[in-house]
């Protein structure tokens, strides 16, 4: 991309900058050269902001030429336990930007962060972008309708594009009770683990590899010919089980921490490994961080104190849960 031209256009906005996706695509961009703008209800004083409140929103808005849309209600379950407050953000919010961006002379383009919890179980995996949209919690339905706004707004000649993200980790700034970063701080100072549904299946990406390919759908909307874009995943297209990788991670750390399993929850979506077909097809893009490599680090932080160390390439040993 020729970066001057990117100035001329005006900075990128980036809803829910300090989540995890959000604060590592915003640093990727900057070292890029690229200008962006911050807005999360965690943010600073200069990037507070609260997609709920769309003057906020249009203040925000308004001279950027692209949206990042990641502000959300982020967590299965942190609908399950405000309902009222998942759909008020993740749909609500989302037609406050997109409002906001309708109303500019030439409107900004747009990237939605969706998510694996709109198909709820697929029938069949790996699933692809075009698996039944069927979601069985609040999350899941708030992202669907989501996708059916960003769908409107395209229509109404926004550039946009829809990214389903899966079980993405990476920081040890994440909730510290997710899954992954959980494990991980566990096998780092030989704690507990927990397992809730050890044959539970999931799709873990890494972050480093996530903003890799929301880069490469930015420089796709920015330039001067563009074909509309397919919902895309960005996954492993791997599957893990829960037990695998609690394994896994106490294998990578200390080796001291004991595992026990619980049932699982009644609201989470058992089972899920997605296609990158897609991604590698339209984006030429494919993960490069292997699961045991992005545990490995992950673990390393937590046992260092070492919160927002680049990740090194590790071999994978050959172990479980790769």
């Amino acid at each position: 991309m020729d970066l001057n031209k990117a100035e001329t256009w005006g900075p990128i906005l980036i809803t829910g900058s300090a989540g995890l996706i959000g604060s590592a695509l915003r640093a990727s961009l900057q070292a890029a050269g690229q200008t962006t703008i911050g807005f999360d209800l965690a943010g600073g004083a200069e990037d507070y902001g609260d997609v709920c409140d769309a003057h906020r929103c249009r203040a925000a808005v308004k001279g950027c030429r692209g949206i990042v849309h990641l502000a959300a209600v982020s967590r299965v379950v942190f609908g399950e336990r405000d309902p009222k407050k998942c759909w008020e953000t993740n749909v609500g919010g989302l037609s406050a930007i997109l409002g906001a961006a309708l109303e500019q002379d030439e409107p900004p383009w747009l990237v939605f962060g969706s998510s694996r919890e709109v198909y709820g179980q697929p029938a069949t995996l790996p699933a692809t972008e075009d698996s039944p949209l069927q979601p069985v919690n609040i999350y899941g339905r708030s992202k669907v309708e989501g996708e059916v706004l960003v769908g409107e707004a395209r229509a109404m000649g926004m550039r946009t594009a829809i990214i389903r993200f899966s079980n993405v980790y990476g920081s040890t700034e994440d909730h510290v009770d997710r899954v992954v970063p959980a494990f991980a701080r566990a096998a780092a100072l030989g704690g507990p683990m927990r397992v809730d549904g050890g044959q539970n299946t999931f799709d873990f990406t890494h972050v480093d590899d996530i903003v890799r390919g929301i880069r490469k759908i930015v420089d796709i909307l920015d330039a001067s010919s563009w074909s509309p874009l397919p919902p895309i995943h960005l996954v492993s297209g791997q599957a893990t089980t829960l037990w695998q990788l609690a394994e896994l991670a106490n294998q990578l750390g200390s080796g001291r921490s004991s595992i026990t399993e619980g049932p699982s929850r009644t609201f989470d979506v058992p089972r899920f490994v997605g296609s990158g077909a897609r991604a590698r097809e339209l984006l030429e893009w494919s993960p490069q961080i292997a699961l045991a490599a992005g545990i490995r680090r992950l673990i390393h932080d937590f046992a260092n104190g070492n919160e927002h160390a680049p990740l090194k390439t590790y071999p994978a040993p050959s172990r479980i849960g790769e």
